[in-house]
This record gives C-alpha cells, sequence and structure tokens, in this order.
C-alpha cells in the first residue's frame, strides 16, 4: 500500500491526517486514543501491530503546549504510521496504551521521566532514567541547560545556559 493510500485509509476513521516528508501522521483527540490505536491494529489492509516508540514534545507558549506522539509499525506490510495527540500545559495526561501494546510500559515511563507527561493507568509509572528525588523534568524546554561550574587552567567557565556573551 503507497504512502497517500495508507493515509486515505486512516482518514476514513481519524480525518486528521497529514502526509510530509514521506511520512503520514494521524492526529486523534486523546479521548479517542485507545479505540483508534485499537482500529488501527486491528484492519487487515493496515495491521499496525507494532508499537516502535513513544515520545512527546514541548512548545511552551502554544496551546496545546504538548504533543505525545506514538510511532506504529506494520509488520505484515511494512508500512508505518504516526498518531500524535495534543495536550494542554494544565493537564498533561493521557491514557496508557500498555493493554495493547506491552512495548509501551518503558517507552511512557520515559517519557514521564523527561517530560512530565501522566499516563493514566499504567500499571508502574514511576521515574526510569532520573534518580527517584530528582526535582523536574529534563526535556521541558522551561527547564535550565544545567551543567556543572568548571575549572581550566586557572579559568572559570560556567554552566552552558548561565554563560553570557562579552
Amino acid at each position: 500500500m503507497r504512502l497517500q493510500d495508507i493515509a486515505e485509509r486512516v482518514r476514513s476513521r481519524c480525518p486528521d491526517v497529514v502526509v510530509a516528508r514521506g511520512e503520514a501522521t494521524a492526529i486523534v483527540d486523546r479521548g479517542d486514543l485507545l479505540e483508534a490505536l485499537a482500529w488501527l491494529r486491528r484492519e487487515h489492509d493496515l495491521a499496525l501491530d507494532f508499537l516502535s516508540s513513544v515520545t512527546a514534545t514541548d512548545w511552551p507558549g502554544r496551546e496545546p503546549r504538548f504533543w505525545v506522539a506514538y510511532e506504529l509499525y506494520s509488520l505484515a506490510h511494512k508500512h508505518r504510521l504516526r498518531v500524535k495527540v495534543g495536550l494542554p500545559e494544565g493537564d498533561p495526561h493521557v491514557p496508557t496504551v500498555t493493554g495493547r501494546f506491552p512495548t509501551a510500559d518503558w517507552l511512557e515511563r520515559e517519557t514521564f521521566d523527561l517530560y512530565g507527561i501522566v499516563f493514566d493507568g499504567h500499571p508502574d509509572l514511576r521515574r526510569i532514567l532520573l534518580p527517584d528525588d530528582w526535582e523536574g523534568h529534563p526535556l521541558l524546554k522551561t527547564e535550565g541547560l544545567g551543567g556543572v561550574n568548571t575549572r581550566y587552567k586557572g579559568a572559570f567557565i560556567p554552566p552552558v545556559d548561565e554563560r553570557t556573551a562579552h
């Protein structure tokens, strides 16, 4: 199935489908996410049965601020589709997809750890990369770049986000 055919087929269930740079992306509401993923998986001509990635992007000052992206792949047909869900800044919650795709377990934990996105119903939503007592979520664009003060041959070099041009 060609990319345009995939997009048209998906558009029959999810009207907001974008094709750009050789990729198709379906945008769904968070309330429709689970049913949309189930449909994409069970339709024989799509058979998007493998979840290869879950991640997010942060757009401060925009609504929705967060976009959660699910990368799907069909083992039978060898095609891909991205599904995206927009989340507002004040309510960064989305249902977990671990019941449909067990690979989502650690992928959702990583997205929670780095962005603060809450996956409602996740079986073990806790930090996976950072220490349990870490404050904040380092991939938010409102977080500082961090770093450590460095002395090099008598010179003092501040962390990246504290440097200024002279």
